[in-house]
């Protein structure tokens, strides 16, 4: 069994494989004040539940878009698990082409996404994820990595428009039955959510297009990361909902790497 962990800004998701199945999966809030111990015991009493132990995982591997939780993390998978963790990073085995200015300052989460979707689909693919930010990466069929887009999540977004104007408060990320609403509540969940959809349409729009300068076919539309089934929801543009592509990936790259 292998240990698969990938840190965002928001959350920690780790899950745990038996060969090809994803047999657990959890999500922990990403802090950085944690100590690896604290760390630990969470992982152990997690893993406890599902009638798991540390001699069960044989290895683990990190992706992480946030530097000061790595060292806890390394430092408990080796203090409670005895492993040292492969990170993913510039320079590993991936399969895919990075066409980036610097490919050493791609985010490790693009990465994973990328491997886990040209791996499974082998054909020309948008992948979307929504996290803390949302970002947009075009894949060619033969596996290239073209660049793509990022822009505020929808978290942040409300967030954002709540600490910035008094009078506006924090909702719950909800779509109201209509876009004309009559009450401030419901108008901020109207005004997020169809304004974050009609953004992931126009900019799915603009990167099929531009994939067309480089040869590509229909591009298929994959969305994952925590919103993603509510624009998922709400859209035609998105032709596959996974949420656990960055598992899928970080499995693929540990067997890549060991």
């Amino acid at each position: 069994m292998i240990l698969v962990i990938d840190v965002g800004n928001t959350n920690i998701v780790f899950g745990v494989y038996d060969r090809e199945d994803l047999i657990g999966e959890w999500r922990l809030s990403t802090d950085s004040q944690k100590t690896a111990d604290e760390y630990g015991l969470t992982f152990l009493d997690l893993l406890d539940n599902r009638k798991l132990s540390p001699a069960d995982i044989e290895g683990a591997i990190i992706s992480s878009v946030v530097p000061d939780v790595m060292y806890p993390l390394e430092h408990m998978l080796r203090k409670y698990f005895n492993k040292k963790a492969i990170i993913v990073k510039h320079g590993i085995k991936t399969g895919i082409n990075i066409h980036y200015d610097n490919p050493k300052l791609m985010g490790a989460d693009r990465i994973v996404n990328a491997v886990a979707g040209h791996s499974q689909f082998k054909r020309s693919l948008i992948i979307i994820d929504f996290g803390t930010a949302t970002t947009y990466c075009a894949i060619t069929a033969s596996g290239d990595h073209i660049g793509g887009a990022i822009c505020p999540g929808l978290k942040i977004t409300a967030e954002a428009l709540s600490q910035r104007a008094a009078m506006l408060p924090r909702i719950e990320l909800v779509k109201p039955p209509k876009v004309i609403c009559k009450n401030t509540v419901s108008s901020i969940q109207s005004g997020l959510i169809n304004g974050y959809v009609g953004q992931v349409e126009y900019i799915v729009n603009k990167i099929k297009a531009e994939m067309k300068d480089y040869g590509e076919q229909e591009p298929l539309v994959i969305a994952t990361g925590g919103l993603s089934k509510l624009i998922a929801n709400e859209t035609n543009c998105i032709d596959k909902l996974n949420p656990s592509l960055s598992m899928e990936g970080l499995k693929i790259l540990y067997h890549k790497n060991k």
